[in-house]
């Protein structure tokens, strides 16, 4: 029986390549493979895990505050109690090897694996690595990695090009064309773009959307799924009460994003690490907006290792109220730039991420 530690949380960029790996690990393995989840208690892996079908250990765990703040007192108590809760998980369940996808829950448990002689591995999603992942990676035996030039942070003999692990199979040639226009009430050879924001939404993506509609006079020129995330649904939607506007598709979650995407001809969206991995895989021209709200601005870096590969473009943060669209319709008008930026940003997928990961899992295992 093979016993595999998988480790990442906070967020679902940590948490759903960790669960893909987990999904591959157990298609390679079946009931040969045992998996544990170990993530931060109160954080969303305590109940998506489960959900999954997968054993959970929390730790109490607190992430270091970037800006001066009482909280940050309390950090050396609760790194010490976290190391001991990963010690005692370790002990108990004796795993082959540990597997870290970054997020401050993936920190005790890779640090004290490593101490303990545990054999492990760490993925980073992004352009610019996480701290977590760049001070466990030192005595990590392989470093799983998305983008070029990671030999910055990491030791280049360790560092294994396997793209983002992702769930769902956005590249699939297999998706009903028209079912995806019926899915969401549109018609079929109008340029449609979309929007999207996360499920909690992006208050600049909102905002720009907004002072779009407010020049159109109630008909949009082209289609647009415009997705507002929940946390903004009800504002938005009095908005749009407010100035109703022809061709204009509100929702607040996208729940078929492969549909989402195959009818789009332009994508605007954040540049976090999941998602610029599934429209490399979905092969869409995308305008990326980066958030400025993350660590090291790595959405920024995440963007422009695209956009200097001619695979995307990019506004700004602060330029997509005025330029955001305006910018996107340029780009629906311009066949031969969308040819360009599809066959460009497909070159970058990988569409067996999770399986390039497993074989890294599966090498310590058997070392």
């Amino acid at each position: 029986m093979k016993k595999i530690i998988l480790s990442g949380g906070g967020t679902g960029g940590h948490i759903y390549p960790a669960v893909s790996v987990a999904e591959a690990l157990k298609k390679r393995f079946g009931e040969e493979v045992e998996i544990l989840f170990v993530g931060a208690e109160g954080k969303m892996e305590m109940s998506l895990i489960p959900n999954l079908g997968y054993n959970i250990k929390g730790l109490t765990i607190a992430g270091l505050q970037r800006r001066l703040t009482l909280k940050n007192f309390a950090l050396p108590y609760y790194v010490l109690r976290s190391l001991n809760q990963a010690r005692r998980i370790i002990k108990e369940f004796k795993p082959d090897v540990v597997a870290g996808f970054g997020g401050y829950a993936s920190a005790p448990i890779v640090f004290v694996a490593q101490m303990m002689g545990v054999p492990t591995i760490i993925q980073e999603q992004n352009s610019y690595a996480g701290l977590v992942n760049k001070i466990v990676g030192g005595r990590a035996k392989s470093v799983c990695v998305a983008y070029e030039g990671m030999e910055r942070f990491f030791d280049k003999e360790k560092i294994v090009y396997t793209g983002n692990p992702l769930r769902s199979a956005f590249g699939s040639k297999t998706i009903d064309r028209n079912e995806a226009y019926a899915h969401y009430g549109l018609k079929e050879g109008v340029p449609t773009i979309l929007v999207v924001g996360g499920s909690l939404g992006t208050r600049t993506l909102n905002n720009m959307m907004k002072s779009w509609i407010l020049t159109l006079g109630g008909e949009a020129p082209v289609q647009v799924v415009w997705q507002t995330g929940r946390f903004y649904e009800k504002e938005m939607r009095a908005f749009l009460a407010n100035y109703p506007t022809k061709n204009i598709t509100l929702v607040p979650f996208i729940d078929r994003m492969d549909y989402a995407y195959e009818i789009a001809d332009v994508v605007i969206s954040r540049s976090g690490a999941c998602t610029v991995s599934e429209l490399c895989l979905a092969a869409k021209p995308t305008l990326f907006v980066p958030s400025p709200n993350v660590a090291e601005d790595h959405q920024t870096k995440n963007a422009r290792a695209l956009v200097d590969k001619g695979a995307a473009m990019m506004v700004s943060d602060a330029e997509a109220t005025d330029c955001g669209i305006s910018t996107a319709l340029k780009m629906v008008a311009d066949e031969a730039l969308l040819a360009k930026l599809s066959k460009n940003i497909a070159k970058l997928a990988t569409p067996d991420a999770a399986e390039r990961v497993a074989d890294e899992i599966v090498k310590q295992i058997k070392a």
